[in-house]
């Protein structure tokens, strides 16, 4: 090697220009903007996913629990507090960004917003529907049948 390239390669600093660094920060920012996006919607989903399946756990242990226990076990919905649970407790919360709705007999939802799912020793049940749906408007209807107090689930769209 001569004199004049080791004096090249020893005055030569090694590290990015500015442009280089400028279109690595624009691509990161771009990244970070697009994984936010993402997370938000990811949390919606595990939200609903959630909410919906321990609503179906809640239905289904309260008609259990009348069977069980040979009384009539409440399963209780406040839209105005959005939770719901077992004989009046409001132990789960609805997310805000959920949209849900009863379709119960009339002296089962009051003026209130508080609707109440009667299910009886025999299996029977009082009826009726709710539906959870996500910000997009797709979601589930959960139906229980008044007379064998089954509870099924379909797809819904608002």
């Amino acid at each position: 090697m001569s004199c004049p390239e080791l004096h090249a390669r020893a005055g030569a600093q090694g590290g990015f220009t500015l442009v280089e660094l400028v279109v690595v920060l624009a691509l990161a920012a771009l990244l970070m903007g697009a994984l936010g996006a993402s997370y938000s919607r990811l949390g919606d989903s595990v939200g609903y996913r959630a909410t919906l399946r321990e609503l179906t756990a809640g239905l289904h242990a309260a008609r259990n629990l009348a069977q069980r226990q040979g009384r009539e076990v409440h399963f209780d919905i406040d839209l105005r507090r959005r939770c719901f649970g077992l004989g009046g407790r409001c132990d789960n919360t609805i997310p805000d960004a959920l949209k849900i709705e009863l379709h119960l007999a009339a002296q089962d939802l009051d003026a209130r917003g508080h609707g109440r799912l009667r299910f009886y020793p025999d299996g029977g049940a009082t009826g009726g529907s709710i539906v959870l749906a996500r910000p997009n408007g797709q979601g589930v209807r959960l139906r229980v049948d008044w007379l064998l107090g089954r509870i099924s689930q379909e797809a819904w769209s608002g």
